[in-house]
């Protein structure tokens, strides 16, 4: 800006209102360095020093394009009037003999409105940037408020459930306990048979307990007892399903006896079974999936399927919530395990690992 001022002003030296000119300069480069803190009043000097003198425009011009950028569009509408009338002024004060005014108003009018657009078009962007910006930090905080609310929605329901199913056997194992407290002197087959019933009780409880587990995140309203908890024995109708569905699925089984799993870890395993193969088929539709199914007595149960990742133009057959991971995540430690998964090498893996006592 300082650069064109000053070729205005070369290009005018010599002319007896020369004198006058180098002060509007002067002047006019001094406001619109205010421009930067007060852009409104700074563009409107500018824009009365144009009147006098033609070196005023080019700093007319950015201050005009400034406010266009900075204020709403009512506000930089009148700096651009206010500039466009000023040059008004300026062309029948000065007249330039080498356009007629007809067309150094049309001239004047086309430079300003393309500011006006220009300006507006660029704190438009800007807005909108902010309002994507903003829109993502709500997001990424709401996706954060609903992990936290699964989460102690889980320890809630946890909570109820152990209170359930537990609490009648514990009360049965500590009255057992407390009738041997009083009783010290009760003969060896008593005594035996009384610390028979509590370790039959406490064996019971943990069993209970761990089924517990398995309903964390049930949601029917059905009564616990009367809930289906399908276990690995079930597992050839949930692969039929999934074929049926069109899910190329290749299972590789090999558990010496499914029987002999415990009920607990046997529904863990399913429903991490289930939830691969859903989330398979709703975010890779059409893509093969490998399971691999490995365990004994004495040994961890493996649990390992892998899917390739879709292309990235493929749409998701439906939209995920973002917390069935989680809460199986939850789920299976608490069993005893551990889950992992992971996309890698242009695949999705999905691994867990169940306790299985010998």
């Amino acid at each position: 800006m300082g650069a064109l001022t000053a070729v205005s002003l070369w290009s005018l030296a010599g002319r007896p209102t020369w004198g006058l000119d180098l002060a509007v300069a002067a002047v006019s480069l001094a406001a619109a360095l205010a421009q930067l803190r007060w852009p409104v009043s700074g563009a409107l000097a500018v824009t009365l020093l144009a009147t006098l003198s033609p070196v005023a425009t080019p700093a007319a011009s950015m201050g005009a394009l400034q406010v266009a950028q900075r204020r709403r569009f009512p506000v930089a509408a009148v700096v651009t009037g206010a500039g466009i009338a000023a040059h008004v002024v300026q062309g029948l004060w000065r007249p330039n003999s080498g356009i007629s005014f007809g067309w150094w108003l049309l001239l004047i009018c086309v430079a300003y409105g393309a500011l006006l657009g220009w300006g507006a078009l660029a704190r438009s962007r800007r807005a909108l940037l902010e309002s994507l910006r903003e829109r993502a930090r709500r997001a990424e905080a709401e996706q954060g408020r609903r992990v936290a609310e699964a989460r102690m929605a889980e320890r809630r329901r946890l909570a109820r459930e152990m209170h359930d199913v537990l609490a009648h056997r514990l009360s049965l194992v500590a009255t057992h306990a407390g009738a041997l407290e009083f009783r010290p002197d009760s003969c060896p087959e008593q005594l035996a048979r009384a610390a028979g019933v509590i370790r039959a009780g406490v064996h019971q409880a943990l069993e209970e307990l761990r089924q517990v587990i398995g309903l964390l995140r049930e949601q029917d309203d059905q009564p616990d007892e009367l809930r289906p908890r399908p276990g690995l024995a079930d597992l050839p109708g949930l692969i039929t399903d999934a074929r049926q569905a069109d899910q190329a699925v290749r299972l590789h089984e090999e558990v010496t006896d499914v029987a002999a799993l415990p009920a607990a870890a046997s529904q863990t395993a399913y429903r991490v079974l289930q939830e691969g193969l859903t989330n398979a088929r709703k975010h890779a539709p059409g893509q093969p999936i490998e399971v691999l199914l490995r365990g004994t007595p004495g040994t961890p149960l493996l649990i390992d399927m892998r899917n390739p990742l879709p292309s990235a133009d493929a749409a998701p057959l439906a939209p995920g919530s973002g917390l069935g991971l989680v809460g199986l995540t939850e789920r299976v430690r608490l069993a005893g395990g551990q889950l992992d998964h992971q996309s890698t090498g242009g695949e999705f893996r999905l691994q867990a690992r169940l306790p299985w006592p010998a």
